[in-house]
């Protein structure tokens, strides 16, 4: 219709004729009938010829004897030479036989148009696709430390399983889900962390496992689950870590990683592992993975409560060996300390006696399906117990552990 690299303006004028016509007759009227009525300097075919004006625009319809439509002149000129052309087209009154009119309706400055349609997409692009997050230092400098911890990963055996840069010269080995759980303990210092990759156990695991301490730690998840009781059941693991129930290892903080370990339990108590002949006792050792267990006390030779004076016990393990032989129960709090300590006999009267958030319960006796069942009911995390007899229906969101 026009050409944007020369015009500036658009007459826009609104036709009215009373009859029947064609574009073509349109065009000649305006032609005919504008004709040295502005000179020779803004006559429209020589303005039209030198590029200062282009191609005139006719659109109409024609409905019950009349034509209506719009007409539509791009100019080049300034803006008093455009609004003397524009004014000079409303002199048109005919149309071959016909009457007509001709109004204009608006003069569109193109520059402005352009400017508003950009201004209206900056403020899109603004919005919308300028990449989110500012500057911040200690992101950068963190991106660049995950770089270099990535950098230290090691490959071991044939398997090439992702492990830490300390995995084989440390005396123990924390066994991990997959590489991005390397990664992240990595992040907080830990460098003994070993990928299992899979319920397949790998063979260099298996071996590890013959030579060093090994702890698990495993998401909370079905998954984890499926993997620790593989583990347990092909390689020597030492101790188990829970972690938060539905949380993966790789979104863990360094806080409840730390939790996590602190609070490891020996694997002989795991109720997942299979039944053997005669119950074999591990003595506990604080695993060296760069955290340390509370005063580095072997977990199986933990005192009791009356012995540790202003410093209770803090850790899941360290409750078991307090709480073994003494025919008592001990009902935790999220953080380990005890809520309430009641006769071993009597968990259910005091079970009934306890609100508030309780993580789990430490006690000297043998569990059955019913007392379980209550625990189930205020959705306890662990059940810690010298046994459990007559289990039928193992509540999914508990774990069952024995005390050694």
């Amino acid at each position: 219709m026009y050409s944007p690299d020369t015009t500036k303006y658009l007459i826009h004028l609104i036709l009215q004729i009373e009859g029947v016509v064609d574009k073509p007759d349109v065009v000649g009227a305006i032609f005919g009938q504008t004709e040295g009525l502005l000179g020779e300097d803004l006559d429209l075919r020589d303005l039209q010829r030198t590029g200062r004006v282009g191609r005139i625009d006719v659109q109409i319809t024609t409905k019950r004897g009349e034509t209506k439509g719009e007409i539509i002149v791009s100019s080049s000129l300034d803006r008093a030479e455009t609004a003397l052309l524009a004014s000079s087209l409303e002199t048109i009154d005919r149309v071959g036989p016909c009457t007509a009119h001709v109004k204009v309706d608006r003069i569109e400055d193109i520059r402005v148009t352009k400017r508003r349609r950009i201004i209206e997409r900056a403020k899109e692009l603004l919005l919308e696709d300028f990449d989110e997050g500012s500057i911040n230092s200690d992101d950068i400098l963190d991106e660049v430390r995950e770089t270099i911890r990535i950098e230290k990963l090691e490959y071991l055996g044939e398997e090439r399983v992702h492990a830490g840069p300390n995995a084989m010269d440390s005396d123990a080995i924390i066994l991990v889900e997959g590489r991005a759980d390397v990664i992240n303990l990595l992040r907080y210092g830990i460098k003994n962390a070993v990928a299992v990759e899979g319920t397949n156990i790998p063979r260099i695991i298996i071996e590890l496992c013959k030579e060093k301490t090994a702890t698990t730690l495993l998401d909370g998840d079905r998954g984890g689950e499926l993997i620790l009781r593989e583990l347990l059941q092909v390689a020597e693991i030492d101790f188990v870590a829970y972690s938060p129930r539905g949380k993966s290892v790789e979104e863990m903080s360094r806080k409840e990683i730390v939790k996590a370990l602190r609070n490891k339990v020996p694997a002989v108590g795991v109720i997942d592992q299979p039944p053997a002949e005669e119950k074999i006792e591990r003595p506990g050792q604080a695993a060296r993975t760069g955290i340390r267990a509370p005063a580095d006390v072997e977990e199986d030779e933990q005192p009791s409560l009356r012995e540790w004076g202003q410093k209770p016990p803090s850790t899941l393990g360290e409750h078991m060996a307090d709480v073994r032989d003494k025919k008592i129960a001990r009902f935790l709090s999220p953080d380990y300390t005890v809520l309430l300590e009641s006769n071993a006999t009597d968990v259910e009267g005091a079970l009934q006696n306890l609100n508030g958030d309780i993580e789990g319960v430490v006690v000297d006796r043998i569990i059955d399906q019913k007392l379980l069942d209550q625990f189930g009911g205020r959705d306890f995390e662990f059940v810690a117990a010298r046994d459990f007899k007559g289990i039928i229906k193992r509540p999914l969101s508990i774990r069952l552990i024995k005390i050694g």
